[in-house]
């Protein structure tokens, strides 16, 4: 092997050595990622908005009454949190993902431009709404979205917590959401009661 071409080797060993993939979490992936990740820092993500805005028929409801849980849809802006994946955890994290947020098709796999925090703009793998799926549940007043939440108790649990930590995670960020905050006030009002 001549110089330049060990050279080369090293070159690209340390160029793989150095590929990380990066994904955006919104909702309860800010709280509970699930996988592993090497860095974990906000984002901001152009073009979607967080918003409660899928019926829930497992994770936080059932088919015969559904909970609601977070979605991106178009338009707006969104903070949240990046996570930055070794090349090497990539395909079980990403199938992870997959199962975790695809299982019924209302959500779809993007790739998306995020602007970190430290200023770098990276790729990142999000889960966008697909809002032509009947779990899409479009423009619910603030009341609806509260008869649906404090009713939702799925196989993760019960759609309040969820709503909580989530309103929570995004409080421990800084991040102000002010619908989720306003349900979130609402239902704390419940818990405490």
């Amino acid at each position: 092997m001549s110089v330049d071409s060990v050279g080369l080797m090293t070159m690209l060993e340390t160029m793989n050595a150095t590929i990380t993939h990066w994904v955006f979490g919104y909702g309860s992936l800010i709280w509970n990622p699930g996988f592993a990740h090497i860095s974990a820092q906000q984002g901001m993500l152009y073009g979607a908005h967080r918003s409660l805005s899928v019926y829930s028929q497992d994770h936080r409801g059932t088919p015969q009454r559904p909970g609601l849980v977070f979605g991106l849809t178009r338009g707006g802006s969104c903070r949240g949190m990046m996570f930055e994946v070794a090349d090497g955890d990539w395909g079980a994290v990403r199938a992870y993902l997959l199962a975790r947020e695809k299982g019924n098709g209302v959500y779809r796999e993007a790739t998306r431009p995020v602007r970190l925090a430290d200023g770098r703009a990276v790729l990142a793998l999000t889960f966008m709404v697909d809002e032509r799926h009947v779990q899409y549940a479009r423009n619910l007043s603030l009341e609806h979205q509260l008869a649906i939440v404090r009713g939702g108790v799925g196989e993760s649990g019960n759609n309040v917590d969820y709503v909580l930590n989530t309103a929570r995670g995004l409080q421990q960020l800084g991040i102000d959401d002010r619908q989720i905050m306003a349900l979130a006030k609402l239902l704390a009002r419940d818990v405490a009661a």
